[in-house]
């Protein structure tokens, strides 16, 4: 029988690398990749054993411990998972496409809205002068009501008088973060996952690690303003941007701020 490699052969081993590729890359970021290793060896044996060798009893031995060893594997790495699965839908070609089609339904819609933008750019600017440190979530797409539960809710109009009293160095909510949702200060003190990114600069401290944490489990946009420095960042789709001036935020709020 001639040996049959066709164009569906490539793009099948292709897929298969791409998926391993970032299996891969998401066990390193979360300190698993040892584990990544023996998942590995277990299935080249596993093929070995049911495919090359068609060793039937052990063959079906380990047949039965994949399809037990899968249901665990969701539970043991439900994180990564969650994770692996929002950086697909949160790539930038599924976010073009679904802003595409956002502009065709709201084309008449106003963009940027000034009543919630710049009471955030204000109060960002005078505590980036007075070296105020503050973290502040804008939820966008995915909700953040487990967020939320961690701290105080408040349910308030955004005020930058209020923004800059909650950060204020003797508030009791000033070293959490606050979550603005629906154009509304939710809740403020709130803890946030904290990102064992290996690729954040070392200079940056927790509040960094934790706005990168939350815009890697979800769609939010964190604000930071360093306590050390008095500057602006902003950690958005797993990417910061650092070192903004009021103009940058501004823009950066009006854009991906809905």
């Amino acid at each position: 029988m001639p040996f049959d490699f066709g164009i569906k052969d490539i793009i099948d081993i292709l897929l298969v690398a791409l998926m391993l590729y970032y299996v891969y890359r998401l066990m390193k970021e979360s300190r698993s990749l040892s584990v990544f290793g023996g998942i590995m060896v277990f299935v080249l044996v596993w093929l070995l054993v049911s495919q090359i060798f068609e060793m039937r009893l052990m063959g079906s031995i380990l047949d039965k411990l994949v399809s037990v060893g899968v249901i665990g594997l969701v539970v043991l790495f439900q994180e990564e998972i969650r994770k692996f699965l929002y950086s697909l839908g949160g790539s930038q070609r599924f976010r073009s496409i679904a802003h595409f089609f956002r502009l065709r339904h709201h084309k008449d819609e106003v963009v940027e809205d000034k009543e919630t933008i710049m009471p955030i750019v204000m109060a960002c600017m005078n505590m980036a002068r007075q070296k105020v440190g503050a973290l502040i979530v804008m939820e966008r797409g995915v909700v953040l009501d487990d967020v939320v539960e961690t701290g105080d809710r408040i349910d308030a109009r955004i005020n930058q008088r209020l923004i800059e009293n909650i950060f204020f160095k003797n508030s009791p909510l000033h070293d959490g973060a606050m979550i603005i949702s629906k154009k509304r200060i939710k809740a403020a003190g709130c803890i946030l996952p904290v990102s064992h990114d290996l690729h954040i600069p070392k200079e940056l401290g927790l509040r960094h690690r934790a706005a990168m944490g939350i815009s890697q489990e979800s769609d939010a946009l964190a604000i930071v303003v360093s306590e050390e420095t008095g500057r602006i960042s902003v950690a958005i789709h797993g990417h910061f941007r650092l070192r903004l001036s009021a103009e940058e935020l501004e823009a950066i709020l009006a854009k991906e701020v809905r």
